[in-house]
């Protein structure tokens, strides 16, 4: 392991490669993984190099098989590695928190495995691991440092990603992400704004509040109205154009809170509420602390405030225990509640959950059959409520990497004040991703609108410029990798696994 092999390396420098799993906040921390490297003299390996000099892997623990999916992709590295002296690999994240010393122990070819409190360790373990030829495995009880203390190599020049707390204080019977993120820990409201203001002067204009609950900020810090008082702030930072916020719980949204969101004109009429399920039992068997009618008038008070908000949530069928009626107040509650969209999963034990140790586990093709009825539900509400859109004016931040057919569609890709993707023709004039296109919608699909006409407006920002003035760096550099889904660049609604702590 001491003799270094640089046939990939660039320029003699060390490369290097993040792979993301899971939330936001993994995708986060990547991004502060990716600066950590950076700041240590790594470079991001390019795009046509075989391997990475150094592969991170930052794990998820949600799913029943994350496990199987990490071994497998270290397998498929093991043959490289030992084909390369000096090639290392690292495991971090809640999979690595929670199985620790057993990873090495499965894949004996890890050179450093960290977790969840201590990703700024990273430079420093994988230079022990090359000169003590030997694995290191660190794992921290509680957070050592701040992530947001952290350099960061951030995936977009114009949207961002801001931390206001870590860890849950919440008992979710289907979730182990608070055992391995711990309690939730809340930043100084003035570290928060320093951070945003800090980033608008880099040229950022929309940023996302994140948190594994994330309006529940506060309660560490002993003010529980202080999460709506973070949004009025960032009202008052001048060039912040969007603000956007998740995954709240249902528990913490309080009226203020929805105050805050009508009242301040850059948080967007956007709200991600996971409901997981329309049963008072089972949200009961879950250990979620409301109830149906709780959740309905949450929804109707956001409406009433914001009628343009578009409600997306989560929803997890084939809890053990749940009926058919259970399963039929589900379908209720999205009939009456009209997601924009919703992300649907199928339960899987997560072990190390109560959940997985109940009675009562639903027989796969009964949950198979459920989800099929509320998937084919959702898509024809998300239809309808697309349709509404048809007619309307919308202002959108040109997004990077959205759409994947605009190259042969002569498109261009956006999102609107709500988050919803809008397609539209490309204009004329240059139009660089940050920009603000002004469009008319003309079609829409479930998951996607389209403005076929010309565009109505353009406006060059200051986001735009940081994307352009970022663009002519990198050009200069080996082209870089993504961390893999989702994409950091205008943050999109959310990803499979969609709440800050997967399930929330």
């Amino acid at each position: 392991m001491s003799s270094i092999d640089r046939s990939q390396s660039v320029g003699g420098t060390r490369t290097y490669e993040v792979r993301t799993y899971g939330c936001q906040m993994n995708v986060h921390d990547s991004e502060r993984l990716s600066g950590l490297l950076e700041d240590a003299g790594y470079v991001r390996v390019p795009e046509d190099a075989d391997e990475a000099d150094v592969v991170v892997f930052n794990t998820c623990a949600v799913r029943e098989n994350a496990d199987n999916k990490l071994y497998g992709n270290l397998g498929h590295l093991a043959p490289k590695k030992a084909s390369r002296p000096g090639m290392q690999i690292a495991v971090g994240g809640c999979l690595a928190q929670k199985d620790r010393d057993t990873i090495v122990k499965r894949a004996p070819w890890v050179d450093v495995v960290f977790g969840t409190h201590n990703i700024g360790k990273l430079p420093v373990l994988l230079e022990r691991a090359r000169v003590q030829d030997e694995a290191q495995v660190e794992i921290a009880e509680s957070l050592e440092a701040f992530p947001s203390t952290l350099p960061t190599r951030r995936e977009s020049a114009y949207a961002a990603w801001v931390s206001i707390s870590v860890g849950c204080n919440n008992t979710c019977t289907f979730c182990i992400v608070p055992a391995l993120r711990g309690k939730e820990k809340d930043r100084r409201p003035g570290d928060i704004l320093a951070e945003i203001e800090a980033l608008v002067a880099e040229g950022v204009s929309e940023i996302t509040l994140l948190g594994q609950n994330v309006n529940a900020y506060g309660s560490d810090i002993g003010d529980r109205e202080a999460f709506s008082k973070l949004l009025r702030a960032c009202g008052k930072i001048d060039g912040l154009e969007r603000v956007r916020f998740t995954s709240p719980h249902p528990r913490d949204f309080t009226d203020d809170v929805i105050a805050a969101m009508a009242e301040t004109p850059n948080v967007m009429p956007q709200l991600h509420m996971p409901l997981q399920s329309g049963s008072d039992p089972v949200l009961k068997a879950m250990r979620r602390s409301y109830r149906q009618e709780r959740f309905l008038g949450i929804i109707e008070k956001v409406r009433a405030a914001i009628p343009h908000a578009a409600i997306s949530t989560d929803i997890i069928v084939g809890f053990p225990g749940e009926t058919e009626e259970d399963f039929e107040q589900t379908l209720h509650v999205v009939r009456e509640a009209r997601f924009a969209q919703a992300f649907t999963f199928q339960y899987s034990k997560r072990p190390g959950t109560p959940a997985a140790e109940m009675d009562g586990q639903i027989p796969k093709k009964v949950v198979q059959e459920r989800y099929e009825r509320l998937v084919a539900l959702q898509e024809e509400i998300s239809w309808e409520e697309n349709k509404k859109q048809v007619g309307r004016t919308l202002e959108l931040m040109v997004a990077e990497g959205e759409g994947r057919k605009d190259d042969t569609t002569h498109r261009l890709s956006g999102r609107a004040p709500d988050n919803r993707l809008v397609h539209f023709t490309k204009p004329d004039q240059e139009v660089r991703p940050g920009d603000v296109v002004t469009v008319e919608i003309t079609y829409a699909a479930p998951h996607h609108l389209l403005a076929e006409g010309a565009v109505l407006d353009v406006r060059r920002t200051r986001a735009g410029d940081a994307w352009e003035k970022r663009n002519a760096a990198e050009q200069a550099k080996p082209a870089g990798v993504m961390l893999g889904l989702p994409k950091v660049g205008a943050p999109e609604p959310l990803p499979a696994v969609a709440s800050g702590c997967g399930r929330d």
